[in-house]
């Protein structure tokens, strides 16, 4: 199912740790170094996934995030198949919401950057929180 930002912050903030999500990025190495939701898990791929939640539970809520959306619903749906029952993709992703102004970390660190992920996607991304590749 798809989530909306707002559900996810609530969740987040959600003092019982039984009811956090578990956030499983969904994008390359190179994109989550530069920033990602506090607690993710990069899993660039179904065999990273699969790793990771080896010993999760089936029911476990789980939601994935890319940048927009896509190849997190491509991992989602990948985990459905695979039995996983609580899964749910954020919509809008990472954009959406850096673009609200909610927080995104670099480790522990707060940072107010998101890798574009190219030129063409970059657009959705508000300028002032775009991450340039250092020459």
């Amino acid at each position: 199912s798809q989530i909306p930002t707002d559900t996810l912050s609530s969740w987040m903030a959600d003092k019982n740790s039984d009811n956090k999500p578990l956030l499983l990025d969904a994008r390359t190495a190179e994109e989550f170094g530069v920033s990602h939701l506090k607690a993710a898990h990069l899993t660039p791929s179904e065999k990273e996934a699969e790793v990771l939640l080896a010993d999760v539970p089936h029911d476990r809520r789980i939601v994935v995030y890319c940048s927009v959306g896509y190849r997190s619903s491509e991992l989602a749906a990948k985990l459905m198949q695979q039995g996983f029952t609580n899964i749910h993709n954020l919509e809008g992703s990472l954009f959406a919401w850096a673009n609200e102004g909610r927080p995104v970390y670099q480790n522990e660190q707060a940072v107010k950057i998101v890798h574009p992920f190219d030129s063409i996607w970059g657009r959705l991304l508000k300028e002032t929180l775009k991450w340039h590749k250092p020459d």
